[in-house]
């Protein structure tokens, strides 16, 4: 075996960028998290409406609106990726969020100006479900989708890095309380996030109600405009870190080397032959059997691939032992995360539900509060965060009485459940939408799509319940689970998969409606997602995702199977005790824990 030292182990690290305490500290911190808030406010606050505006304003078809925003969440679950690579790996934070920042600025300018120009519309229609109104063109068209474009690219360089931003203006190693510090940094931030969702699900869904297009996408200009003059006034006070190597550049490196070295051929494990490449002080000093063809990446082929400062002359040619095994963690989780792509859909419902509550009483007392058609939704982020905060105080303790286990659930446990409570809300969500239009056939209002059926809309509240409840379980295990197979220095690979798991069941959902309006309405039939919720049948939609839920269930248990049985044996002891990342354990931790409401559906 070879022993390189580690060339990165030097004085020219993090600790040496935060020497100085003049820049950085709780100064920063109203510039850095009112960035976040009202970025917050400002993008939630434009989705849950937005098929009625689709709909109305541009006579898209229920369909294509749906198809429209559910591939502008994947766009926006996918963005983040790519903004975090090149934050680590070109940029650096600031400038990707100071980019991201206007960027989002512009995008949200745009789309107000198209309710602002009647020119940037197709002429006003009445009636565009029951008419044969004039579509957009393909300037109007442009214009529209290119203000979600830009949107979604800001989206990309705000929501990856601001709390590591935050993180960074509070690292001080030579202040003993600084564990305390960022503990409530991590607090106060998520608490003006989730205070933030709510006031965009609620009071700017209420504004667009009362006030129109033009003002309800107006306040999210002016709240943005904020946003981006707060963080750009700051700039002076910030602490800046240079960019360190992205691990998707070191994952790209092992794929590289491996296929480079695939002529190698690779010794009997227990016969010790091969050399491996690893840095001194590593406890990852022979690569694990499984995925073996990876091992080639680390093998050394003779001493002239290593300078006399023992680092590799060519990391596309041979990588760590190290490396090897961070990849081959990755692949590992790959399947039980292709699990998480169906409740994914669920969760990403937007446009069907609002368009149930606009059809129904939404009254919250007879003659009392009209709640908005959008924010129904907050009721799935209060169950979230009601069942976050009850978890560890609460459910934990009942538990670990039955289960004998200190933390109650495994994170395989809360997944599956997590998984099966999402096909309990699709099933919840068909019998309340046959309920639904059974009682407008019923009422005379087949033919009157704008018609307001006799039914109360709060039936909607349990499937919204539901479904906040299975996130609650199933995203947020999802990132524990992978924290707990990755080391430290993956830990915002953890929030990478999770939006990358959104953005795919993003593009499923936008597949399946696509297909299903194409094959339900043929030889002359109505579509199952027709215009006329009346006519259509999208409680047979529901029924569609709660089939392919409960088979996702069971391909699930044939995931965690297949998984331990590759576990066993095959443990990997990471290298820990790394400076920077145990003291930021509490901040990859936090993003974890809050991707569900930091990323958007």
């Amino acid at each position: 075996m070879a022993s390189m030292e580690n060339p990165d182990q030097t004085k020219s690290g993090d600790e040496e960028k935060h020497v100085t305490r003049k820049l950085g500290g709780l100064k920063t911190m109203p510039f850095v998290i009112s960035n976040e808030t009202f970025e917050k406010v400002a993008s939630f606050g434009l989705l849950p409406n937005m098929i009625l505006y689709l709909t109305n304003e541009y006579h898209m078809s229920i369909a294509t609106g749906a198809n429209v925003l559910f591939i502008w969440s994947a766009i926006s679950n996918f963005m983040p990726i790519l903004g975090a690579f090149l934050s680590d790996s070109f940029l650096g934070r600031f400038l990707v969020i100071a980019l991201g920042t206007v960027t989002s600025l512009i995008g949200m300018s745009l789309l107000w100006l198209t309710a602002v120009f009647p020119q940037a519309r197709p002429p006003h229609c009445d009636s565009p479900m029951t008419e044969s109104c004039v579509k957009a063109n393909s300037a109007q068209l442009a214009h529209l989708f290119g203000s979600f474009v830009l949107m979604s690219i800001g989206a990309g360089g705000i929501r990856p890095c601001s709390l590591a931003f935050g993180a960074d203006q509070l690292y001080d190693p030579s202040n003993p309380k600084n564990k305390r510090v960022m503990h409530s940094f991590f607090n106060w931030y998520y608490a003006s996030v989730g205070l933030a969702i709510m006031i965009s699900i609620t009071v700017i869904v209420y504004i667009q109600d009362k006030a129109g297009w033009v003002v309800g996408f107006g306040v999210p200009v002016g709240l943005m405009f904020i946003s981006t003059v707060m963080f750009l006034l700051g700039s002076p006070l910030y602490i800046k870190l240079m960019p360190n190597k992205s691990l998707f550049t070191s994952f790209a490196q092992v794929t590289g080397a491996a296929w480079n070295n695939r002529d190698l051929v690779l010794p009997p494990m227990e016969s010790g032959g091969a050399i491996w490449y690893f840095h001194k002080g590593s406890k990852l000093i022979t690569p694990t059997e499984k995925l073996r063809f990876l091992n080639k990446a680390c093998m050394i082929r003779s001493p002239e691939d290593i300078d006399m400062d023992g680092r590799a002359l060519n990391p596309w040619n041979l990588c760590t032992v190290k490396q090897v095994e961070e990849l081959k963690a990755l692949i590992k989780v790959l399947p039980i995360w292709s699990s998480g792509i169906i409740i994914a859909v669920t969760i990403s419902q937007q446009s069907f539900p609002v368009l149930q509550a606009n059809s129904m009483d939404r009254h919250l007392i007879p003659g009392g509060l009209k709640i908005p058609a959008g924010s129904f939704g907050v009721f799935a982020m209060i169950t979230l965060t009601i069942w976050v905060a009850a978890y560890d105080r609460i459910v934990v303790p009942l538990l670990s009485k039955f289960t004998k286990r200190s933390q109650g659930l495994s994170l395989k446990e809360r997944m599956g459940f997590g998984l099966i409570i999402s096909c309990v809300a699709t099933a919840v969500a068909g019998l309340v939408e046959s309920k639904r239009r059974a009682a407008a056939i019923r009422q005379g209002l087949a033919d009157n799509p704008y018609g307001v059926v006799h039914m109360s809309a709060m039936w909607l509240v349990p499937q919204h319940c539901l479904i906040g409840l299975a996130e609650g379980l199933n995203a947020i295990g999802q990132i524990e689970f992978y924290y707990s197979q990755f080391p430290k220095s993956m830990a915002s690979i953890g929030v990478a998969l999770f939006t990358l798991g959104m953005a795919v069941g993003n593009l499923i959902g936008s597949l399946i409606v696509s297909i299903l309006n194409k094959v339900t309405k043929t030889h002359g039939r109505v579509s199952w997602v027709s215009n006329s919720l009346n006519k259509g049948h999208y409680d047979y939609y529901y029924w569609l995702l709660t089939a392919l839920s409960v088979i996702n269930v069971f391909y699930y248990l044939l995931c965690i199977w297949a998984f331990g049985s590759t576990e066993n044996g095959n443990k990997v002891e990471w290298d820990e005790g790394d400076g920077m990342e145990d003291e930021l354990e509490a901040d990859d931790h936090a993003k974890g824990k809050g991707s569900p409401i930091v990323f958007p559906h």
